[in-house]
């Protein structure tokens, strides 16, 4: 198993029970497919770089775990299906 990065930008105008249902889905997803999640970090609501989907701010989130790449298509494809999730990026820690 491989030590991955996650982080992610959500709508920041989401109820905070969303945006925790948000972080206990991808938890869940990693657990489901044999893997761990090591820690979850929350940096809060920021101002964006440029506007996405016409919104100025996003909640970012950074999530540290290892799993196999099963777990990583997984986030990839429920993240890319949600609207919700402004962007994401998962990274292989080195």
């Amino acid at each position: 198993m491989k030590t991955y990065e996650m982080i992610y930008v959500l709508d920041s105008t989401l109820a905070d029970e969303a945006k925790e249902a948000f972080a206990k889905k991808f938890e869940d997803i990693v657990v489901s497919k044999g893997g761990n999640v090591v820690s979850v970090d929350k940096w809060g609501v920021k101002k964006l770089a440029y506007p996405i989907n016409y919104k100025t701010e996003g909640d970012y989130s950074v999530m540290t775990f290892e799993a196999d790449g099963s777990a990583v298509k997984e986030i990839e494809r429920i993240s890319d299906l949600s609207v919700e999730v402004l962007r994401r990026i998962i990274t292989v820690k080195a």
